[in-house]
């Protein structure tokens, strides 16, 4: 799978602007909609850990809105390590013998096996004090949203059920792609997506 992430899938897919599927100012407004909601929610953002940090857009973001906080990129693109200095791990097994306040795992999970996603998100659960921000796109997103111009179609997809399941046991559905990990915040009934 490292070798299916060399310069050619960064260049298509967050490079180029016919096909790229994100970008700077994309990522920087999202970003801003994290943070806002993470302050309303009073969890601290002191460290990031940016898992599948591709070409460091969270990062970018990250300095603006939480200057102090330390921020870790991972990536198992053996060409993104070397070109930014990246800790080159995956996300389904890492162990870095500590927690971090907020974890972005954006566009990962799909690129794993059922098995591996599986782990990934008992990995995420042992590594979030306070709250993941996670984007995958489900079967039904594919069926539904999907710009297939734009988007990968090399990915297994699964179901937003699968997803859900798998998340409840650690993490309460704040909206948003955000999920926090239990008890960082306390959140009414309808503040929870799901």
């Amino acid at each position: 799978m490292r070798a299916q992430f060399d310069a050619a899938f960064y260049r298509r897919f967050y490079v180029d602007r016919r096909t790229r599927v994100s970008s700077r100012a994309a990522v920087a407004r999202l970003a801003r909609f994290v943070a806002a909601y993470l302050g309303y929610l009073e969890i601290p953002v002191r460290s990031i850990l940016d898992a599948g940090c591709g070409v460091g857009f969270w990062r970018a973001a990250a300095r603006d809105l939480w200057p102090r906080a330390r921020y870790r990129g991972l990536e198992i693109s053996d060409y993104l390590c070397r070109r930014y200095g990246w800790t080159c791990a995956s996300i389904v097994d890492y162990k870095p013998g500590r927690q971090f306040d907020l974890i972005v795992c954006q566009s990962v999970l799909q690129y794993l096996s059922d098995h591996d996603a599986a782990r990934a998100i008992e990995t995420l659960s042992t590594l979030a004090r306070g709250a993941v921000y996670l984007e995958v796109p489900t079967t039904e997103d594919w069926r539904d949203i999907c710009d297939r111009r734009r988007t990968d179609a090399t990915v297994r997809l699964r179901s937003t059920q699968w997803y859900r399941r798998r998340l409840a046991r650690h993490f309460v559905a704040a909206g948003g792609g955000l999920f926090v990990a239990r008890p960082a915040a306390v959140l009414y009934a309808l503040e929870r997506a799901g």
